[in-house]
């Protein structure tokens, strides 16, 4: 378990290190790029994926699984987020 929690944060770590190096080349890039968190749609769309992921991973490789369903639904809603901030 425990190497399962070091490989989803060294992940979440590498997210929020590409954030900064974009966010220092071209300031304000950092909160597009995760504008998709208060985008409603997205974050209902996430959670759909990561709770219908952590049930069967829970139910086939136990609470290991768990951790990446809330990784995999994070990274759908930032995926499925639109990005705009303007509207």
């Amino acid at each position: 378990m425990a190497i399962t929690l070091l490989s989803i944060a060294i992940v979440i770590a590498a997210l929020v290190i590409k954030t900064a190096v974009a966010e220092i080349r071209v300031p304000g890039s950092g909160r597009r790029q995760w504008a998709s968190l208060t985008d409603r749609r997205a974050v209902a769309t996430g959670a759909a994926v990561g709770l219908a992921l952590g049930l069967l991973g829970w139910a086939a490789a136990g609470p290991a699984a768990a951790a990446w369903a809330v990784l995999a639904g994070l990274l759908v809603a930032f995926v499925t987020g639109s990005g705009d901030t303007d509207a």
